[in-house]
């Protein structure tokens, strides 16, 4: 399933939050495929070095900073960039914000922040960058949620309510939006060790992370990479017939342990 070369020869791609994590790992893959890729993200200072690695590969780059809470800052966004690489092929909505809180420990403001970058902040990237698409009747967008989208998990009430409509965002305009020539799916990585989960979520020691692999049945932690090819991978004509899914990436860790499971 790893990107090959070619790929995504002559395409035009935006990632969110592609300046770092998996976003960044994603516009490499990207690059590596033969895509041309513009990142977008609100923190300007990590756009430019990811820039300049994706031009390293052979590829042209933009870095815009633009917050996808703000539907006139995408629609400004996406004009630059079909002005300045073309058409655009490829979405990739990976800008996200969470943290660990108890439930009733989370404030308004913390809830609406989160929902507001990962689902109004999806939305607003698939409608405006969708409409274009829907005029060529050409595009693939992958959403990346996470698997407690599926199955809730404790600590991120405000991140596992966004990602389950994000997954159902997915499925709906796959199904809306799939006899007009747009295909959308999404992927849902397991634990990863990124600058943003380890400040955030705690992943940082390597007492936690040495427990973390020991619950998964492919007792390892998610690299980044391997789940870029993967966003590649549907993101090209060898994903040609799948839509509306969801593709989890997590090493086994959401399967049913049972009574012969780790540990027991």
């Amino acid at each position: 399933m790893s990107a090959l070369p070619g790929d995504l020869a002559g395409a035009t791609a935006i990632v969110t939050g592609g300046g770092t994590g998996l976003g960044r790992a994603t516009a490499l893959a990207m690059a590596r495929a033969g895509a041309d890729v513009a990142i977008l993200s609100r923190s300007a200072e990590h756009l430019d070095p990811a820039a300049e690695e994706i031009r390293g590969i052979g590829s042209r780059a933009l870095a815009v900073p633009a917050d996808v809470r703000d539907p006139g800052a995408i629609e400004a966004a996406v004009a630059r960039i079909e002005a300045e690489l073309g058409p655009i092929d490829i979405l990739v909505n990976n800008a996200a914000g969470n943290f660990l809180v108890k439930a009733e420990e989370l404030s308004p403001n913390g809830f609406r922040a989160v929902v507001e970058i990962v689902l109004f902040g999806t939305w607003f990237c698939s409608c405006t960058v969708g409409r274009r698409m829907l005029a060529r009747k050409k595009g693939a967008i992958v959403n990346v949620v996470a698997t407690y989208a599926a199955t809730g998990m404790p600590g991120v009430v405000h991140s596992a309510s966004a990602k389950a409509g994000v997954l159902a965002m997915t499925r709906t305009l796959a199904a809306e939006w799939g006899p007009r020539g747009i295909r959308v799916n999404a992927v849902a990585p397991g634990v990863m060790v990124t600058e943003g989960a380890s400040k955030n979520l705690a992943f940082a020691d390597e007492a936690t992370q040495e427990r973390l692999r020991k619950s998964i049945p492919a007792r390892r932690l998610a690299r980044v990479e391997e789940v870029a090819d993967a966003i590649v991978f549907l993101c090209s004509d060898r994903a040609s017939y799948i839509t509306g899914d969801c593709l989890t990436i997590d090493g086994g860790l959401s399967l049913p342990s049972g009574f012969l499971g780790p540990g027991r």
